[in-house]
């Protein structure tokens, strides 16, 4: 979906811009997203299998929900409303744990040039997979794999990218942090 997003500096600061998402992966500016990862107490997360007619990294088992920020919407509101969407999950704002914001540039094949400023959440995930609704235009499934996978993605085919290993990583001890801690 072509949505209308705020284009930043790539320090993240706004520049008062705003353009089609389509436009800002064609010609590299830099934009906001969110990526909000679900994990259960039982030391589990929920990864997306991305939808094949996606044109970046169909068919991947991704992160749990993410999406670009619409132009004006605020980072825990474009968070919030991702979740809904995509699993049909209503979550409050207090429900997400800011674990950081990562600078993400890649060139990909097709010739999106994606240049965006990913803000990173981490929450719990109260309810059973089952009671999630996907969004069949964004998802083709979701299920709950052992936390590890993370840490661990070498050996595993179609599951994250190992290009990305560090930012899993990270991830990973945030989760664990925040299951020690409460």
């Amino acid at each position: 979906m072509d949505e209308l997003i705020d284009i930043l500096t790539p320090e993240g600061k706004p520049t008062g811009k705003t353009a089609l998402k389509s436009e800002a992966h064609q010609k590299g500016w830099f934009h906001a997203t969110v990526h909000i990862w679900l994990f259960t107490k039982d030391r589990k997360v929920l990864l997306q299998k991305r939808a094949l007619s996606k044109k970046v990294f169909p068919g991947l088992w991704d992160i749990s929900v993410a999406g670009h920020i619409g132009a004006g919407e605020g980072i825990l509101e474009s968070a919030k409303r991702e979740v809904f969407e995509e699993i049909g999950l209503d979550l409050q704002q207090e429900d997400f744990i800011k674990i950081g914001t990562r600078i993400h540039q890649v060139q990909h094949a097709n010739g999106i040039i994606d240049n965006e400023h990913h803000h990173v959440f981490i929450t719990e995930l109260k309810v059973a997979v089952e009671q999630l609704t996907i969004q069949k235009e964004e998802v083709d499934a979701i299920q709950l794999f052992e936390l590890s996978v993370l840490k661990d993605t070498k050996n595993l085919e179609n599951v994250l990218l190992s290009r990305f290993h560090d930012y899993y990583v990270s991830v990973y001890t945030a989760i664990l942090n925040q299951m020690q801690s409460s």
